[in-house]
């Protein structure tokens, strides 16, 4: 990744954390991975970018499962738990003091929103919120979403065959071009981070 990275214990092995400092940080992101994909997907690049643009320092969290070489994920209650480890880890040292947003893309996007409360987030951000299997809406996960109370910006693909989320009280949804992979116009998805970021942060524009 070309930046630093530290290795976290967890209850379920190691996972690790790849540090994207800004200069003079006002706040923090922590972003996790999908189910089966890693850190390189490029709307989780993009959202980096965005979010260092507007000072705030990006840290992109690999599962253990991944950091041991599997690809198939690990159960949700490991997820969340070696989530919530991590977290712990960056905010007793290298985000230190600074408001924290937490977030991922899809599956991680869901450990973000299960586990807020856990790791004391001001703000949740979801990149292709998987709202339902494909061609399953009746197995909703709305209710993960419904179910955190700070502010949160879900970014959707317009044709995601994984659904649509509703938008709530302290939830806004901005529908981009493109499908899961959220690649058909990156330049919406960064300029929807940063936007949202600022706002939710009280950051200069």
């Amino acid at each position: 990744m070309g930046r630093p990275s530290l290795d976290v214990d967890t209850p379920h092995g190691p996972a690790r954390a790849h540090l994207h400092a800004a200069d003079e940080p006002s706040g923090a992101l922590v972003l996790g991975h999908g189910a089966g994909g890693g850190l390189a997907a490029r709307d989780l690049v993009a959202a980096t970018n965005a979010a260092r643009s507007a000072g705030v320092s990006v840290a992109l969290v690999e599962q253990p499962y991944r950091v041991a070489g599997r690809r198939s994920p690990a159960p949700a209650r490991q997820l969340d738990a070696a989530w919530i480890a991590v977290v712990e880890h960056l905010r007793a040292g290298p985000l230190r003091d600074l408001p924290l947003v937490v977030g991922g893309r899809s599956a991680g996007a869901r450990v973000a929103c299960r586990t807020v409360a856990d790791t004391g987030a001001v703000a949740v951000l979801c990149l292709a919120f998987p709202v339902h299997p494909p061609g399953r809406p009746e197995k909703t996960r709305q209710p993960e979403l419904d179910a955190v109370r700070v502010p949160t910006l879900v970014v959707q693909g317009a044709s995601d065959p994984f659904g649509m989320p509703a938008a709530g009280p302290a939830r806004s949804v901005v529908t981009v071009p493109g499908n899961h992979a959220l690649t058909g116009d990156l330049e919406a998805v960064a300029a929807a981070v940063r936007g949202w970021l600022t706002s939710v942060l009280g950051l200069p524009h």
